[in-house]
């Protein structure tokens, strides 16, 4: 099966590493013209410079710092005062770990804004240009912990939840317009913020990071991490026509890690 997005534009947060830059480059590599946005300027450029053109495409970025929310907002605005985007994947870092006793209404405000009004923004500024060429695709990036919840990811499991619930909602009303929205529920995935993420259990546990991680590998069923590359063919197909009638959807990408249906 042959997936091309050769005509298409796309926008991808978080894209500056990862996750988002697994997807920003089988998008590219699938013929799509690619905007990347994130935080860090000397990491976009070097992406850039390394996503495939071999359909002409023509790729550019955005630094932008999701959680503060006021100057995203201006950035973003003003990026659709100019483009259009078919392909829009929403992709930000994850708020700090933490159980529910440690976090606070602020940080959940805070939680809030870098997760949900983001998304929101981003979302409602790209349907625009969609629904005018009665055609559209939205990817969330979420996580299996709004399924099955993560005791240390308090923040994150209650406002990615949130996004879930609303692109439901949003799938149902834009359906009409050919555009479809679907969540992926992101499992195990050999980032840096997994990493980071095992550092600390490892310190408060006072193990290797190295058990941390190798017991990671064995809640999986395939008894490895996913390969962010494995996101990216999966966001690749959810971004094509080959694609068109699944919407409103949560699809674990995860190895088997979900126990639930």
């Amino acid at each position: 099966m042959n997936i091309s997005l050769i005509g298409k534009k796309a926008l991808v947060g978080g894209s500056s590493g990862g996750i988002g830059k697994a997807i920003a480059m089988q998008l590219a590599e699938s013929g799509a013209s690619v905007t990347l946005m994130s935080r860090s300027e000397e990491k976009l450029k070097n992406i850039v410079s390394q996503l495939p053109t071999y359909h002409g495409q023509v790729h550019q970025y955005l630094t932008v710092d999701f959680s503060d929310f006021q100057s995203f907002q201006k950035i973003i605005t003003n990026y659709y005062s100019t483009y259009s985007v078919d392909i829009l994947v929403n992709n930000t870092q994850g708020p700090p770990a933490g159980g529910a006793l440690e976090k606070k209404v602020p940080d959940y405000q805070e939680a809030f804004d870098l997760l949900f009004k983001t998304v929101v923004l981003t979302t409602e500024l790209a349907l625009k240009g969609m629904m005018e060429k009665n055609w559209g695709r939205i990817i969330n990036v979420a996580s299996v912990s709004v399924k099955e919840p993560l005791s240390y990811l308090a923040l994150s499991n209650s406002i990615r939840a949130a996004v879930v619930t609303w692109a439901k909602s949003l799938a149902t009303d834009v359906g009409k317009y050919q555009i479809t929205v679907n969540n992926v529920l992101t499992g195990y995935f050999d980032t840096d913020r997994i990493a980071q993420l095992n550092a600390k259990k490892a310190e408060q546990m006072g193990v290797p990071e190295s058990h941390v991680r190798s017991e990671m590998e064995q809640k999986v069923p395939l008894q490895r991490i996913g390969d962010p590359k494995e996101y990216g063919y999966l966001a690749a197909f959810l971004a094509s026509d080959k694609a068109a009638f699944i919407t409103g959807t949560n699809i674990p990408i995860d190895g088997g890690l979900l126990k639930t249906l």
